[in-house]
């Protein structure tokens, strides 16, 4: 069901948020932001947000860098696009290298490099978080790869 003007026939549309954003690396080290901003404040995440108009998918992940982890990141490869029905987003995300230091942004309450084993998993902010530490971890050695999509039974968390 669509809300159309019954006068004019204008369609109201209602889309997804498109989130972008990187599994960032330094090294054998990956990036991660805790939360200053509801929802999941106090949670580590990967730097993401939502797409500005006006820029790319791979400008709204390097942006999503700087705020967040006043980071610089060169982008490598797509590396996943998971559909998330339930919150209406879809989410875009990239493997990329960081290529400055890093400190909190104003979305973030600290900010640090994790070795793999170091990585605080009983607290990553959402399920697409460990999904791509998961994918990134599949393929960090390999140049090249096909995109992945939502894990096998991972329905329920997106409908």
């Amino acid at each position: 069901m669509r809300r159309v003007c019954a006068h004019c026939e204008f369609i109201d549309y209602v889309n997804p948020k498109i989130v972008a954003g990187s599994v960032v690396t330094k090294g054998d080290q990956i990036l991660l932001c805790r939360r200053a901003i509801e929802p999941r404040k106090g949670y580590w995440t990967l730097p993401a947000g939502f797409m500005e108009e006006g820029e790319t998918v791979e400008e709204g992940a390097r942006r999503e860098a700087r705020e967040e982890a006043c980071a610089d990141i060169r982008i490598e490869q797509l590396l996943a696009v998971y559909s998330v029905p339930r919150i209406a987003q879809v989410q875009v995300m990239f493997r990329a290298e960081l290529m400055s230091d890093i400190s909190a942004g104003p979305e973030s309450e600290e900010v640090g490099l994790f070795a793999w084993k170091d990585i605080p998993w009983s607290e990553l902010a959402f399920p697409t978080v460990i999904w791509a530490l998961t994918h990134y971890a599949e393929t960090r050695h390999l140049p090249a790869f096909p995109p992945f999509a939502n894990p096998p039974g991972t329905e329920k968390l997106t409908h």
